[in-house]
Order: C-alpha cells, then structure tokens, then sequence
C-alpha cells in the first residue's frame, strides 16, 4: 500500500466541567465529548524521508516543521514501531485551528491512524505513552467516532450510552482564544462533575441534559472574547436550535439541532447575516 488517505472529524465538548487541580499544574476534567461530521483530509505516500504540506481553507499560519502534531505523531509512530520508511503526507485543512475544536489533535490521531496502514504496523493504543505526550485530546480523538466520556487530564476514557440522532450548527465568529489564559482565568478550579447520561436519551432529553450541564471555560473564554457571546446568543435565538454553547476553551460554539435540514437552514440564516464568521451545518457522528 503505497497512499492512505483519512478524515479527521472536529472534536466537539458538548459539556466540559472543569473538577480539580493536580500538583503538577494540570487540570482535572470531565468532559461530553462528541465528533461532528466537517472533516479535515490528510493523505500519506508511501516515502524515504518525511515532508509534510498543509493547504487548504485554513492552512494560513499552520506550521510544516515538527512543531505540528501530525509531523510529531508521524514520528512517534515511527519511532515506537521501528519503522524504517517516512512518508509525504498532505493535509487538507477545512477546520479553524486553535478554534476549541481539537482539529491538531484530530489530526494526529488520524495520522496516527492512516500511517500504521501505509506502513504495515500495529497502531498505538490511546494509552500509550506516545499518544498521551501529544497532547491531552489525541486519545479521545482516537475514539472518533464514538461519543466519549472524558476525565482526569483527559486520559481516562469511558464509552457513551448511544446519542440520539441529531444535528449541529458550528459556529466560530474568527476569535483566537489563549487556552492557557482561558484556564487562568477560571473563577473556581474545583468545580462539580458531569451528570451521568443515560441510554435511550431522546432528543428533547439530550437537549435538557446538556441545559444541565456547563462549559465552565465559557465565561473567562468570553470575557477574553465577547465575539463567543455573540455568537452563543445568536444560536439561541434561531427557533430550530435546541441547545447552544462553546465547545472546549473557544472560539467555536454550536447549536444542537432535529436534522440536518434544520442545520443548513440554521447556518444559512446565520452566514447571511455575519459574513466573515465560519460556521457549518454538520451530522452529529
């Protein structure tokens, strides 16, 4: 096999309750964590070296050089597999980065993925070592595209009852947001956990479960950038949306939504109205 090609789906926190503060500096999390269907695309060649090109919507300002998590993850695949080959690998880049919707993080599990098919070799687990020293949502994204429950620093992971079918309307008002200042700005570092979810949710419970439950990175997130508020507020006064909030420490915020009929028609109003915002209709997987 000498070309693998993946999708790499944007990482949503439908709830993200922030519960503790370890010793180390690391924050403890409890986290709804779901994948919705707008993709980025990454496809890997068989090669002797590694070479890696970014184009695409979004490819402004993402960096080629190892500081990229997909080059990164190539490499500790690589390196934990005793592959001898590299691989020219070219990523698509559809969805915002540093927009909360862990699209590095998707990435380099995707390439994760697709590199130990190019190159014949088991793939990692999410608990290995390798993966966890990309970054705290590598292995949740490893998962896609399951729904999971994701606690600690966001290594240990649980599986979700099934969710019901429903759609979302991604909205980004083009904000970059500073995690670590997010974080900072935290009025409480302990905080109480997620509510349990339960099987056979319809999607009026689904939307009262998620009412229930908070993103406690949304207000130091909005008061670094109002634009969040905006956007949130927005959603909420479309009829057709259910639910709306951020996900993850921002900017990106989203709509729970019946279908995707709804969804396009949801985004469509939307993008009319703010024409320099991303936003995108997109099933919830």
């Amino acid at each position: 096999m000498s070309v693998v090609k993946g999708s790499a789906p944007a990482k949503l926190n439908l709830a993200l309750h922030v519960t503790g503060l370890r010793s180390d500096g690391y924050h403890l999390l409890d986290s709804l964590v779901v994948f919705a269907g707008v993709y980025d695309e990454i496809t890997a060649t068989t090669a002797s070296d590694f070479q890696l090109r970014i184009r695409g919507p979004f490819a402004q300002g993402v960096p080629t050089d190892e500081t990229n998590l997909v080059l990164r993850a190539a490499l500790a695949l690589r390196a934990a597999r005793g592959v001898k080959l590299g691989a020219h690998l070219v990523l698509e880049k559809n969805l915002p980065h540093a927009a909360g919707i862990g699209s590095g993080s998707s990435d380099a599990a995707m390439t994760l993925t697709i590199l130990a098919q190019l190159w014949d070799v088991a793939p990692l687990p999410a608990n290995a070592p390798e993966v966890l020293a990309l970054g705290a949502d590598v292995p949740v994204c490893l998962q896609a595209p399951k729904p999971v429950r994701m606690t600690g620093i966001g290594d240990l992971l649980t599986a979700c009852p099934v969710l019901p079918d429903c759609a979302l309307v991604l909205v980004n008002p083009r904000v970059t947001v500073p995690t670590a200042a997010v974080f900072d700005g935290l009025a409480s570092k302990r905080n109480p956990a997620m509510g349990s979810l339960r099987a056979g949710m319809t999607f009026d419970d689904f939307a009262a479960w998620l009412a229930d439950q908070r993103n406690d990175l949304a207000p130091p997130a909005c008061q670094i950038a109002p634009e969040i508020t905006a956007a949130v507020s927005k959603l909420k006064r479309m009829p057709k949306v259910a639910f709306a909030g951020m996900s993850g420490s921002g900017g990106t915020c989203f709509g729970l939504v019946r279908s995707m009929a709804d969804a396009r028609d949801v985004a469509r109003a939307i993008q009319v109205s703010e024409m320099n915002w991303w936003v995108a209709p997109a099933p919830l997987l």
